[in-house]
């Protein structure tokens, strides 16, 4: 009888046991081991995630707000073709007459895009679709073509200005180039081929791009939105509508969008136009040196403790280098306490300083270092 009672209690309190494992395994199956061999993982939480971007279907509003302030460029240039330089030799003259002796003018025309940044009819463009140009229309969005007067040009950044005469012209909203991101979305409007205003969309592939041989000050956007020629001194747009950069240059070994192309950051591109207006040049600094970066072979032969800085290899005599001391082969390392890594940074830190302010250099002379000051003058007028 006690038996039976004891089977009885084992038999209940088992099925007990094997009742409230079930139902904490129902409810609890993480409690389950499920890291087999001592392996584990990292679970993302089981919470609600935030939403990275909001889904976007159209950057239609984007487009509508900046496409009418997007022009197409059109370019008129005089060529005198030369005379041939045998016209006066007699002999020659006997067989071809005068035929090759009277030099023959044509007309070459070509295009590209602008965009328009103020109430005062002012527009970007770039140099290079305006450059030795005899004649500039510009055709805005609604169809209506003006003459363009051309208020200034900067070689040394690609950019050009413009002027139209127009009552309340469309004027773009300018955006903020410092503050974007690589991933961002971007929209590129121009003219590409002549076959008239064309927007094409990507994204920021990276910022502050340099060392391209474009031009002389490169700070550029890299974007993979289709640049083709005749985009050049477009618009590139942010998803809100507002200008962030202007369109300059594609790599391609074709002639056509590899998905690398390149625009002019608008915080840039409003200072040359600002200074250009306001003074009728840029103002940049200039130190009156040649420069080439330090490879690490360099840096050992010098001495350096790393291959940061530059090597002086010429300067101009009486410039502000040479009126410092700066000799030949000396190293500069930092320029007004900023560090001096490569030749670009050499040439943008001292453009940004303004002419007549005297700055600190440091460097490196046979194995020492050295320190002295010089006065920044207004950078030579390049052609």
């Amino acid at each position: 009888m006690r038996i039976n009672k004891t089977l009885s209690f084992v038999f209940q309190f088992a099925t007990l046991g094997l009742a409230a494992a079930f139902i904490v395994l129902y409810f609890f199956p993480s409690l389950l081991n499920d890291r087999p061999n001592g392996i584990e993982f990292r679970e993302a939480a089981d919470t609600a995630r935030p939403v990275a971007q909001q889904v976007v279907s159209s950057y239609a509003d984007a487009v509508a707000a900046a496409q009418p302030a997007v022009v197409n460029i059109f370019t008129r240039t005089r060529v005198v073709e030369r005379a041939h330089p045998l016209a006066d030799d007699p002999i020659f003259k006997h067989f071809f007459g005068d035929r090759f002796g009277v030099p023959r003018e044509r007309m070459e025309t070509s295009l590209g895009s602008g965009v328009i940044v103020s109430p005062q009819g002012y527009l970007l463009t770039n140099n290079h679709v305006i450059k030795d140009a005899d004649e500039i229309q510009v055709a805005l969005s609604d169809g209506h073509i003006t003459q363009a007067k051309l208020i200034g040009t900067d070689p040394d950044t690609d950019l050009a200005i413009l002027q139209i005469d127009v009552k309340q012209p469309p004027v773009i909203t300018l955006g903020n180039s410092g503050k974007l991101r690589v991933g961002d979305v971007v929209l590129a409007i121009g003219n590409p081929f002549g076959v008239g205003q064309t927007v094409t969309s990507g994204i920021v592939s990276a910022t502050h791009r340099s060392m391209l041989g474009i031009s002389t000050y490169e700070n550029y956007i890299q974007t993979d939105a289709a640049i083709n020629p005749g985009n050049s001194g477009g618009a590139l747009i942010n998803a809100y509508g507002e200008l962030i950069g202007i369109n300059t240059a594609i790599y391609s070994k074709s002639g056509g969008s590899q998905g690398i192309g390149f625009a002019i950051p608008v915080s840039l591109a409003r200072d040359v136009m600002t200074q250009i207006i306001q003074h009728g040049h840029v103002q940049r600094g200039w130190l009156g040196v040649a420069v080439q970066d330090i490879t690490p072979q360099l840096a050992e032969s010098f001495k350096l403790d790393s291959p940061n800085g530059v090597i002086i290899t010429n300067l101009i005599r009486k410039g502000p280098a040479d009126l410092a001391g700066i000799d030949r082969g000396d190293v500069v390392t930092h320029i007004d306490g900023k560090a001096v890594n490569n030749m670009y940074e050499l040439l943008n830190n001292v453009s940004q300083i303004k002419p007549g302010t005297v700055i600190v250099i440091i460097g490196v002379r046979k194995g020492k270092k050295f320190k002295t000051k010089a006065k920044v003058v207004q950078r030579p007028v390049q052609e």
